[in-house]
């Protein structure tokens, strides 16, 4: 049984995390990065774009690694790499772009805005109003 934490992303830079069990989280696997998928497993109409994402102990995804087992990969720059000085390659565990079981984390891009949710503090607010009364 897969589980993951979903971060959704939208087009004005707003990102929401929820969490995917069981038979939703199925349907990510075996997806690569940079692939589509409909945004309705996570209760949203349009497309989710994967960008990214990472595995139970932190190793990060990188889209140009293929398959889905880590690897120690000499890089120059990109995913998984600070800034360094010019000329300096560091060889990095990375994991491959294709979304397995053992991945964790799985970040992605809606292709619309996400619904706006009631602030939690308003409610809070009347609440002690009415008990004021």
């Amino acid at each position: 049984m897969a589980n993951f934490k979903l971060t959704i992303s939208d087009i004005k830079g707003k990102s929401v995390s929820k969490e995917l069990k069981d038979s939703d989280a199925n349907q990510l696997l075996g997806l690569q990065l940079g692939n589509e998928t409909d945004a309705s497993i996570v209760g949203l109409t349009g497309k989710l774009k994967l960008t990214g994402g990472s595995d139970k102990s932190g190793v990060p995804m990188r889209s140009d690694l293929h398959g889905g087992a880590r690897k120690r990969i000499l890089l120059v720059k990109g995913v998984g790499l600070q800034d360094t000085e010019h000329g300096i390659r560091k060889r990095k565990l990375m994991r491959g772009n294709l979304v397995s079981e053992e991945i964790y984390q799985v970040n992605c891009k809606f292709d619309g805005e996400l619904p706006v949710e009631a602030p939690v503090e308003e409610a809070t607010e009347e609440k002690t109003e009415d008990k004021k009364e």
